[in-house]
């Protein structure tokens, strides 16, 4: 990799507005906010709105959206031509 044309990779809080949870990571993002985190350091912060912890995908409270009806409305409409 060349050097000084990357940006800065370390460690980030990533906070999930939704659900409250915060996960230790590493990325390229920053922030002015800063958490003490469990280790006992300071972390830049980055508050997300969704998550895995608040998806509905991750977090088993997906809905089943009636597919069946839209093609058979399809099918009514334009299956005929």
């Amino acid at each position: 990799m060349k050097p000084g044309i990357h940006p800065a990779y370390g460690p980030v809080v990533f906070r999930d507005t939704a659900s409250g949870t915060a996960f230790l990571t590493r990325s390229t993002m920053t922030s002015g906010k800063t958490v003490d985190w469990e280790d006992g350091n300071t972390y830049p912060v980055v508050d997300v709105e969704i998550s895995s912890a608040s998806h509905p995908f991750y977090t088993g409270t997906a809905r089943v959206v009636d597919t069946a009806g839209r093609v058979e409305k399809f099918q009514r409409r334009y299956g005929s031509r």
